[in-house]
């Protein structure tokens, strides 16, 4: 999933904004003991969605995807003062370490936890969306999609993962798995929907930023 030959991503990482201590231990800890943990968003793309979400100063965000909670603790810095970020994971063997990390950055007031299929969790938590990070099961991202653009604040911030899919988003139709299938139908319908300004940022495996107009 990365895509700069490596002594340009050496590069861009030597000229980012470090990581704050409690991430660079997430991140150890990640890899050594978890599987996958090419799922990690990692420094530079951390950074990013740090710096997205410092900009926009979102008093309410949703992640769709805890995993070890990196990205949520990125995302969570950038809240406006009294903002709760809400994460959902289906996954509940790592919801311990993701506690810790929490505890560990001081952010047991904006980080709320929810275990349970995404798409059933979602229309439980009340209340409307400035910013949503998309970085779950591949195959639901249109869900995904039609379930939140609706509550979202005018003007709010979609975030979505992965939509470069390791390149494999540019295969012929026929050759697609289901995950790449998916995959390229989520990032057609944004690019259809007339409410939506968007941009697809190449940064390691693909963010697609979406705007949504009201």
């Amino acid at each position: 999933m990365d895509f700069l030959p490596v002594e340009l991503a050496e590069y861009v990482a030597a000229h980012t904004s470090p990581e704050p201590d409690y991430l660079q231990e997430l991140n150890r800890e990640t890899w050594s003991k978890v599987l996958m943990p090419r799922m990690l968003s990692g420094h530079v793309q951390g950074r990013f969605l740090s710096m997205l979400s410092r900009m926009v100063r979102p008093r309410r965000i949703l992640e769709i995807g805890t995993y070890t909670g990196y990205s949520a603790l990125c995302l969570a810095e950038g809240l406006a003062d009294g903002g709760v970020l809400e994460t959902i994971d289906i996954n509940d063997e790592l919801t311990p370490m993701v506690r810790r990390y929490i505890q560990r950055a001081g952010f047991e007031d904006r980080i709320r936890l929810h275990c349970g299929n995404a798409m059933e969790v979602i229309p439980q938590i009340e209340g409307m969306f400035d910013l949503v990070f998309i970085d779950a099961d591949k195959r639901n991202y249109p869900n995904y999609y039609r379930l939140v653009r609706e509550r979202m604040q005018p003007g709010g911030w979609i975030l979505a993962d992965n939509v470069l899919w390791s390149g494999k988003i540019v295969q012929p139709q026929e050759k697609m798995d289901a995950d790449t299938r998916a995959l390229a139908a989520f990032n057609d319908a944004v690019h259809a929907d007339p409410q939506a300004d968007h941009f697809l940022a190449p940064i390691r495996d693909g963010i697609l930023i979406i705007r949504m107009r009201n």
